[in-house]
């Protein structure tokens, strides 16, 4: 039997990264310090839950950060074949979240970037899944009923974070998180990236 060909497939890359707890803590520190001195923090696609300024990325956390995530962006550059010599790769913006219990993001995507990631510094079990939708408008406008989604017919999908995961995903791609439901706190750090000449 024949596979179909995957046109337009939409990737979505979860890597899990070695040797994260160092620079877990280390961004630990850094996020709650943000927080001590910035409660009110800003509301973006948080409800209830605390929102970040944008990071300063000059410091030497998000720069130490930065360098422990750059050969899992070198990935995303690698399979989808884009040129490298020609365009460049920035990180143009990056913040964190902390979603206390019951505090969710609403469906939202990033613009004017190219690929977007949230990476977990703390992920406690039942904390909230991230959930992406289908971003064809032809699919969602009209779809038949399915018996049971697979990786062919599913219109949202969603992914539990991992202390140490990395997700990395088309700055279109609208996403979610859904409610944190243990009674510990979900730190994610997200950032977006420009790859352009």
């Amino acid at each position: 039997m024949t596979k179909p060909n995957l046109l337009f497939p939409t990737p979505v890359w979860t890597l899990q990264l070695d040797n994260y707890e160092t620079i877990n803590e280390k961004m630990y520190t850094y996020i709650k310090g943000s927080q001590i001195k910035d409660q009110k923090g800003i509301t973006k696609s948080n409800v209830k839950g605390w929102h970040s300024q944008n990071f300063d990325l000059k410091e030497n956390e998000p720069k130490d950060f930065i360098n422990f995530i750059s050969p899992s962006i070198e990935k995303v550059m690698t399979d989808m074949n884009w040129e490298k010599e020609k365009q460049s790769v920035k990180i143009t913006n990056m913040w964190a979240i902390i979603n206390t219990g019951g505090s969710t993001n609403s469906r939202h995507q990033h613009g004017n970037s190219s690929i977007s990631g949230a990476y977990y510094v703390r992920a406690p079990k039942n904390c909230g899944d991230i959930v992406f939708y289908d971003p064809r408008p032809a699919a969602v406008f009209s779809y038949p009923t399915a018996i049971s989604s697979n990786f062919l017919n599913a219109q949202v999908n969603g992914i539990s974070p991992k202390e140490g995961g990395l997700i990395l995903f088309p700055s279109y791609v609208d996403h979610s998180v859904n409610e944190n439901l243990s009674i510990k706190e979900r730190i994610v750090i997200s950032f977006n990236i420009t790859i352009q000449a």
